[in-house]
């Protein structure tokens, strides 16, 4: 695939989501950039937060897992219906009952403003770190891809990846979000559709269903051994705690619900949401196997986060698969980092700088523009940071090893709220947060030196125990 063909595609498909950000965001105000005035069709939510919960990471890492690890991711996938399905009956009633903006609104009401300070400080973090892993791996494909081919360095590459970002969201914020992560989400199902199409050709399989189930890499369940971080019950428990913390304690995610017409609506997003998302992290799983099957075969070396890459664009596959794959690759990424950025700006406004209580509405809106510049650069910071200390291994696995310790006191938080009537001395809450991730990094580190016992993704479990059991110390009286 030539550079030419990269440069087109790039133009062509961000002018279409600038041209959706123009048709969105006429007579947008705050109200439209944090909630979409309320007005979001249940469908368009769900079908969008696919790709968002998808992201560049999953389109990339997933594949690239399988060699390694064989279809185990499965086994977090089955958690998250059930993780899921807690969001929907547990905590977006408790959202829209409130009347939220900024889910972190709630630890206020119930605890204290420490708290709440404490909760949406680890999201920011959470959120921040996250999206720059997503986004650095994007950057890094498109720099091997196109930039090195002008010269152009890896800083400038970053620097218009968030620019295009902040272009197309500045204005209209979520409700531009809504209808452009449905554009996104479609692009990528098709590029997954496509490629498997193309490869399955390609190596001459007539029921890619039984190819997958004979392959050795289609083994999906561990239980041999506990001490494994692929252990069934692990991957199972975590997957379902992450999907609690990373989607309904996420203003990202959450604040998509929250731009539905009523409860009902998004718990129906919900519920089809879920659906839909097992199934197509399956046929990622599938793509997995044929990718590595196919790389073996024709001695391609390329493993991990670059194997999709560099079969679908240096194979023989085609130019229709280099291209699919390129607009799915920058569809996946860019619909969870334009939606992470207005989430980061919203979250800063509402509930650090409380910009919702000042009465001047132009002041809001000005302040809030302020940030929305402000978290672009701090992105770009972050991933160049990230540039230089990456370690060799699966950008997935990084992402869930760090949400592990930031949103495990988000967990111990919320639950102590929802299943205690307990009071706090709100004013050592965040000694609580900031000892627990601390004190899950020498337990799990401990445990693997001296008995080879690995937690896994489910140190998120533990590190939300430790939360809870911390501020079980600090309760007062009951509410």
């Amino acid at each position: 695939m030539q550079p030419l063909h990269i440069v087109l595609l790039i133009v062509a498909y961000f002018s279409v989501l600038i041209f959706i950000s123009y048709i969105t965001g006429k007579s947008a105000n705050n109200q439209t950039f944090f909630k979409a005035n309320n007005s979001s069709p249940w469908y368009l939510v769900a079908f969008g937060m696919i790709g968002a919960s998808l992201s560049g990471v999953t389109f990339i890492s997933v594949p690239g897992w399988v060699e390694a690890q064989s279809m185990s991711y499965m086994q977090m996938v089955l958690g998250y219906v059930v993780g899921y399905a807690v969001i929907g009956l547990v905590l977006l009633p408790l959202y829209y009952r409130l009347n939220l903006t900024s889910i972190y609104t709630y630890l206020e009401d119930r605890f204290g403003k420490n708290s709440y300070k404490t909760g949406a400080s680890f999201f920011l973090l959470s959120r921040t770190i996250g999206a720059a892993f997503r986004l650095f791996l994007v950057a890094n494909v498109l720099q091997l891809l196109l930039f090195d081919e002008f010269g152009i360095p890896f800083w400038v590459t970053v620097t218009i990846t968030i620019l295009l970002i902040w272009l197309y969201t500045f204005k209209g914020g979520i409700k531009t979000i809504v209808w452009t992560d449905t554009l996104q989400t479609l692009f990528m199902l098709l590029a997954v559709g496509i490629c498997i199409y193309t490869i399955s050709n390609e190596m001459q399989i007539s029921n890619i269903f039984t190819y997958v189930a004979d392959s050795e890499l289609s083994k999906t369940f561990f239980f041999d051994d506990v001490k494994t971080g692929d252990y069934f019950w692990k991957r199972f428990l975590a997957g379902a705690f992450v999907a609690i913390v990373m989607t309904g304690l996420d203003q990202d995610m959450m604040q998509k619900n929250l731009t539905c017409r009523n409860l009902k609506d998004a718990q129906k997003n919900m519920f089809w949401f879920t659906i839909v998302l097992v199934i197509v992290n399956f046929f990622f799983l599938a793509l997995g196997v044929l990718l590595t099957d196919y790389a073996q075969k024709n001695g391609i070396d390329a493993h991990k986060d670059e194997l999709f890459p560099i079969i679908a664009t240096k194979g023989s596959l085609g130019l229709a698969t280099a291209i699919f794959f390129l607009l799915g690759l920058i569809a996946a990424a860019y619909s969870s980092a334009d939606s992470a950025l207005t989430s980061l700006t919203t979250s800063f406004s509402i509930d650090i700088l409380e910009i919702n209580k000042k009465k001047d509405q132009q002041a809001q809106e000005k302040t809030r523009k302020k940030i929305h510049v402000l978290f672009s650069f701090i992105l770009i910071a972050t991933i160049l940071i990230f540039k230089y200390f990456i370690a060799d291994e699966s950008v997935i696995t990084k992402i869930f090893t760090f949400a592990n310790y930031t949103y495990g006191p988000l967990l111990g938080l919320y639950a102590f709220g929802l299943f205690t009537k307990y009071q706090l001395k709100d004013k050592w809450v965040p000694l609580v947060c900031i000892f627990s991730p601390i004190a899950t990094y020498v337990l799990n580190t401990s445990l693997l030196k001296y008995f080879n016992f690995d937690f896994g993704f489910a140190l998120l479990i533990v590190n939300g125990l430790l939360t809870f059991f911390g501020l079980f110390l600090l309760k007062t009286i009951k509410k």
